[in-house]
């Protein structure tokens, strides 16, 4: 199996070391810390091409939003995981338009982010397959931007596993709506395969993830997303409901 080759720029010297150190352990990885510099992030990232890109937004030199805007900006092929103390939503959804995949906030324990690069990586590899052609590609692309844009606008954070599994579900039900009447039974043990869980860990976490939207209470930006008023007040979806109504979407904007 390949190796899985990672950069990491933080500031804090201990976490850097022990998110070194947990990637070592881990099989199929390596880890190189460069500290909390920029402008050498972006030096080693282009002559390097890492598969995956842990980074702080508060960096000396370039920032944070400058390295993910020249990963971005040059089409360099790798994951970005932001690991910040800033906790707000302008924040979040901000660096997710700068590209980035997941977003942590800390405190956070570095066996988390290795669970969570090795679950982006294991999406990436079920959906970008080696017998999909180029235009397949773009198109499975296309999707997950457009989940994404939905996600963020409603208010379902990206740091949480609810977010991939939910994404994982949407897609599977573009592909075969029939899975919607078997939620329980069919599409969260496939997600779960995908993602090397357990079905109702992935049923919690995506009523967790939908919760959260419903609490922050975005109901107009729902509502103008899917073009009425599906709900109202602090009623909330049904998993099932949900991905449904994400998934017709979808297919209605001929996404398929």
């Amino acid at each position: 199996m390949k190796t899985t080759n990672v950069v990491i720029l933080e500031t804090n010297e201990e976490f850097c070391k022990e998110l070194v150190e947990k990637f070592e352990q881990t099989e199929n990885f390596n880890a190189c810390a460069l500290g909390g510099n920029g402008n050498v992030g972006v030096g080693y990232i282009a002559q390097n091409k890492p598969d995956v890109v842990i980074l702080n937004l508060v960096l000396s030199g370039i920032d944070g939003f400058g390295v993910l805007d020249y990963i971005k900006n040059n089409g360099i092929n790798c994951k970005t995981i932001v690991i910040s103390s800033f906790s707000n939503d302008e924040i979040v959804n901000s660096v997710i338009a700068h590209g980035a995949h997941y977003y942590f906030v800390k405190p956070v324990t570095a066996q988390s982010v290795v669970d969570r690069c090795k679950d982006l990586l294991n999406s990436e590899a079920l959906s970008y397959n080696v017998s999909a052609t180029v235009r397949d590609k773009r198109r499975i692309a296309s999707i997950d931007e457009k989940i994404s844009n939905i996600f963020i606008t409603i208010g379902i954070p990206p740091h949480i596993k609810g977010y991939g599994y939910l994404r994982e579900g949407i897609k599977m039900a573009v592909e075969d709506p029939s899975i919607i009447n078997n939620v329980t039974k069919e599409l969260c043990p496939n997600v779960a395969k995908k993602f090397e869980t357990s079905a109702s860990k992935v049923e919690r976490a995506i009523r967790h993830a939908i919760e959260l939207a419903w609490n922050r209470g975005r109901i107009d930006a729902i509502s103008a997303i899917f073009g009425v008023r599906v709900y109202i007040g602090s009623e909330r979806p049904t998993n099932s409901e949900f991905i449904a109504l994400v998934a017709d979407k979808l297919i209605l904007e001929e996404l398929v």
